[in-house]
């Protein structure tokens, strides 16, 4: 199939845009190439240090030759569901590269928060930041050069960015990424979120609302509604860091263990001693990005990405700004309904065909590029196979033709909506971005008043003093990266669609983010430049007329004079210190927009 003129020309428009960035990588990765891993340069002492830990068997191989040796990069932790899984990894790792005659080493870990503990809190503050902070320490981990091979666990918000910033700065090796699957379906999401927007109502109390919440994130695994933890898992397979199909099998299970030990094999295969050698910085290209973006939506994923796919494809020598988003978005169908914009999970989405089904279609349609790289080979078409145990051998088959539920995915020829899942808008309040897969098409524009706040836990007083009463913008600034690091707000989404379901027409305007998982409500986030640069947004005050307009992609207040005020300051002095605060200073005072990936490194 023809590829679709649209992607056509954004990618032909970002290669431009990256040339010589692009090129400047791609030599100093051929440089890394030839000096290769240091084992046979390192003194006696040095392997003798690289060494020790290792059992003997282990230990001659590397001393006198060796089939490979993998690093590994882990964020496991037994706080987060979704990481608690890669306990045991590293010794399926070892187990596999034993089993081809090679050997596997922890390399580094690097830390890994947990966003739904943190939210609405003082530590959420440090979320956005953290990305860096793991791109750093497994940085560290492999800067030992002893390894020919990466394989990096790692699954929720700022983890998986962070992991791919790092396999990409350290792309003349090969990297795999190995997932660790959802937990099985609990309280359906669809009775979550009725049971919070009865909490904030007043209607339920404490007791009921922590039942229904344990209920939904009830075991190992990542949680189940299509957040920015799964988007990263879908782009891991769009992108081809991924073994095929890998993304959403269920922790605990024979299937996902033989995942793991065919994913740290295949590290090796890959690595410069074969004839297979597939340098990340060779997948992660131009073509590559654009894929993600595809995927993205598609399946109708997380706003985050927009921050961090361009950061992500930085570290890649590679440029991407929010216009290729916007006009990839007009051209894609959204082909899935996964809660917050259906009521299905990712475990529904999984069974109904998944991502191979969907990458099937795409490819069918001229909306991917076929001709991409990944740790498994040559083209996108690998990626329409789904594992199999067959007599306890891991297989890839053809994955479904049709999809087995058309509720929850759809062919791309008839899809939920002809296009994408996001919107990019700007206009003279600045530049942001919308999520509106999950907002109805009633609500995609809404002209009302400001109420204009500093802080969500103000938001959060006005809601419980019954301030809101007539159609309102909510405008939260002072939320960007310079100004406290970039908080989710997704703790204003039940109140918000309180009012929405009082018969309100409300938005959100913030140059913070939401999560993931922002559900219904208009919102307007991202926005840029941020109030703490002198962005637009620092001049509102209450009253003015703000017209949140995803249909036609604008974002302005109706009279301009208001544009002409002094920037009204906020005391940011409370965001400064306490849990962590004072020690990311350094990142506040150097990091970009986010309309450049919103990074300090």
């Amino acid at each position: 199939m023809k590829l679709n003129d649209t992607l056509r020309r954004v990618t032909e428009r970002i290669q431009e845009r990256s040339a010589p960035t692009r090129a400047t990588y791609l030599a100093r990765m051929a440089a890394q190439r030839d000096q290769g891993p240091k084992r046979a340069h390192l003194s006696c002492g040095n392997q003798a240090h690289a060494y020790a830990a290792m059992d003997d068997a282990d230990k001659s191989k590397l001393a006198e030759s060796s089939a490979g040796n993998i690093g590994i990069i882990t964020a496991y932790n037994d706080m987060l569901s979704a990481h608690q899984p890669f306990e045991h990894y590293p010794d399926l790792i070892r187990r596999a590269a034993r089993e081809v005659g090679g050997t596997a080493q922890v390399a580094g870990g690097v830390p890994a928060m947990c966003d739904g503990v943190t939210q609405g809190q003082p530590g959420m503050e440090l979320s956005l930041f953290s990305r860096d902070v793991i791109a750093l320490a497994a940085g560290v981990g492999l800067s030992h050069n002893t390894f020919d091979s990466a394989v990096f666990l790692g699954v929720c918000d700022k983890i998986v960015p962070g992991l791919v910033i790092a396999a990409a700065t350290f792309g003349h090796i090969p990297a795999v990424f190995i997932p660790a699957g959802p937990m099985p379906s609990g309280l359906p999401n669809d009775e979550k979120a009725r049971v919070r927007t009865q909490f904030a109502q007043g209607e339920v109390d404490r007791n009921a609302l922590m039942a229904a919440e344990m209920a939904s994130y009830h075991g190992p695994g990542t949680c189940t509604f299509y957040g920015t933890a799964n988007t990263n898992q879908m782009l891991m397979e769009f992108m081809g860091l991924h073994l095929p199909g890998s993304s959403f099998v269920n922790p605990g299970t024979p299937l996902r263990e033989a995942l793991t030990l065919a994913a740290a094999k295949r590290a090796l295969a890959i690595s410069d001693l074969g004839n297979d050698y597939t340098p990340t910085s060779a997948i992660l290209d131009e073509k590559a990005y654009v894929n993600g973006i595809v995927g993205l939506n598609a399946t109708g994923g997380s706003t985050n990405l927009l921050i961090h796919l361009i950061a992500m494809a930085r570290a890649s020598g590679i440029l991407l700004d929010w216009t290729d988003f916007a006009e990839i978005s007009e051209a894609v169908p959204l082909m899935a309904r996964v809660y917050p914009n259906g009521l299905a999970d990712v475990n529904h989405f999984h069974a109904a065909g998944g991502l191979g089904y969907m990458i099937g279609q795409l490819l069918q349609g001229g909306l991917l590029h076929d001709d991409t790289l990944s740790i498994m080979g040559q083209g996108m078409e690998l990626y329409t196979q789904e594992p199999k145990l067959r007599d306890g051998e891991l297989t890839f088959e053809p994955g479904s033709k049709d999809s087995l539920n058309e509720k929850i995915l759809r062919p791309c020829k008839d899809p939920f909506q002809p296009t994408g899942g996001l919107k990019r808008l700007a206009g003279n309040l600045g530049a942001g971005v919308m999520k509106v897969s999950a907002v109805a098409e009633e609500r995609h524009i809404v002209e009302a008043p400001a109420r204009v706040f500093h802080d969500q836990d103000e938001v959060k007083a006005a809601f419980r003093a019954n301030e809101f009463t007539t159609d309102t913008v909510v405008v939260v600034r002072y939320q960007g990266p310079k100004a406290n690091g970039m908080p989710e707000l997704h703790s204003l989404t039940p109140l918000l669609s309180v009012l929405q379901e009082r018969g309100l027409r409300v938005a959100l305007v913030t140059d913070g983010r939401m999560s993931g998982a922002s559900g219904k409500v208009p919102a307007a986030i991202h926005v840029s430049p941020e109030a703490l640069d002198g962005g637009a947004i620092a001049r509102i005050a209450d009253g003015d007329i703000i017209r949140v307009d995803a249909t036609n992609g604008t974002l302005d207040v109706l009279d301009a004079a208001a544009l002409e005020r002094e920037p009204v300051l906020a005391d940011l002095s409370a965001h400064q210190h306490g849990l962590g605060r004072e020690m990311f200073a350094a990142f506040r005072n150097h990091v970009g927009t986010a309309e450049t990936g919103a990074s300090a490194i």
